[in-house]
């Protein structure tokens, strides 16, 4: 099996030379492991930070090593009870063809519920992140509105659907004009952040604010958020690749002002609520209340590509690649 490994730390935006492709040997499992050949990995954006040699909340990736990450497959064989060949499971194998993994931490798929690849999706870290945000962090309620940045991305575009199915008022950024118009089509006032300033979008005002992005859109949300908003920080796309630091938001003394609540999370911190989460969205998906939509790379050789688009705004929905045959 091939694998995708970290060659050396990007320097600004990641680049194909910053990763090397190497064969890897598989070997029969172990009582309790399991093989699994990957079909999808996962793409993420949080995956660049790890990349800086600086831990986090989570401990960086070692320079030659493995690349972990979401990834859906299949069982190729099982010595662990409740797992069979051919069954399909969630894993973080990463950037990866196949590989052994302990069968306590698989999630067995039921393919007829979903597509396998929404598991890394609407149905995976990206859905459950978007509905966190909205439900634990924000508490979100009928009437209010909420904006989006990142609108059309993986995490965003889940964000907007869940807002809308709770009666929310929507406002959506993304990075051109065709993922504004998929935005409308799904319920949400959308506009082009690159023709159009926020501030203009958001004259009206807001009650929260989904940030995917930080920079600049976190500035125009603090400006346009209402007395006693909220702020769920989710990411800040927008200055991962920055080799040095840029100034904050020169609003924030809207936080006073205002009496702004701004609350970061990680995902990981509330997976006792996954099984809430899927309670919820997975009706929706089935009835084809939420949309999922996907870019897909195909072969393992071209997952540094699709991780560097994802800075460049190359994805609808959730970024993927295919590494291997259904």
């Amino acid at each position: 099996m091939r694998e995708v490994v970290l060659a050396a730390r990007p320097q600004g935006e990641p680049k194909e030379s910053d990763f090397e492709l190497r064969e890897t040997d598989a070997r029969e499992p172990a009582d309790g492991e399991v093989l699994v050949r990957n079909v999808f990995v996962s793409v993420d954006p949080y995956m660049r930070g790890r990349m800086t040699g600086v831990r986090t909340y989570v401990g960086p990736y070692d320079v030659g090593g493995s690349i972990d990450g979401g990834a859906v497959g299949r069982v190729i064989a099982s010595r662990y009870e409740g797992l069979v060949e051919g069954d399909w499971v969630s894993s973080m194998l990463g950037w990866t063809e196949g590989g052994i993994a302990e069968g306590s931490r698989l999630r067995k798929l039921d393919p007829s519920i979903a597509p396998p690849s929404t598991a890394l999706g609407v149905l995976g870290m990206p859905g459950f992140t978007a509905w966190i945000g909205l439900v634990e962090i924000a508490d979100v309620q009928a009437g209010e509105t909420i904006y989006v940045s990142g609108a059309a991305g993986a995490v965003g575009s889940v964000a907007v659907q869940i807002a809308k199915l709770k009666d929310l008022r929507v406002i959506g950024s993304a990075g051109s004009d065709e993922k504004a118009e998929w935005l409308r089509s799904l319920g949400a006032e959308a506009f082009n952040y690159r023709e159009a300033l926020p501030k203009e979008a958001l004259a009206d005002g807001i009650d929260v604010y989904f940030d995917n992005v930080g920079g600049a859109q976190l500035e125009a949300a603090l400006s346009a958020l209402r007395p006693f908003g909220r702020v769920v920080a989710c990411g800040a796309i927008s200055r991962y690749n920055d080799e040095h630091p840029e100034p904050g938001p020169r609003n924030l003394g809207f936080v006073v002002s205002k009496r702004l609540r701004i609350q970061g999370f990680i995902v990981t911190d509330h997976l006792e609520r996954f099984g809430a989460f899927l309670r919820e969205v997975g009706p929706w998906v089935a009835e084809g209340k939420l949309e999922s939509r996907e870019t897909v790379f195909e072969g393992i050789e071209n997952v540094p590509t699709a991780f560097a688009g994802l800075f460049r705004g190359e994805n609808t929905g959730k970024m993927l690649v295919r590494v291997g045959p259904d």
